[in-house]
């Protein structure tokens, strides 16, 4: 069965963002299924727009201001 959007619903969504870009935790429910925790990272092109990419390595920083979004997130799963 193919991905079908209509019924991938998001439950939560919190982001925190910095000068050169912003990482999104999210908790998604694929056709009502079991609650699940996404954490995406978008990085700034040069045209100043959003674009996603490989969350990757998390520095220190990045770690410690998205916990308590995936904290809240906890609630949600």
């Amino acid at each position: 069965m193919p991905y079908d959007q209509s019924v991938d619903k998001q439950i939560f969504n919190k982001s925190w963002e910095n000068e050169t870009g912003k990482i999104n935790v999210s908790v998604y429910s694929y056709n009502e299924g079991t609650p699940k925790l996404q954490i995406a990272r978008e990085n700034y092109n040069r045209d100043g727009e959003l674009k996603f990419a490989k969350l990757g390595r998390m520095t220190k920083e990045e770690v410690e201001a998205i916990l308590p979004h995936i904290k809240e997130a906890l609630e949600h799963l």
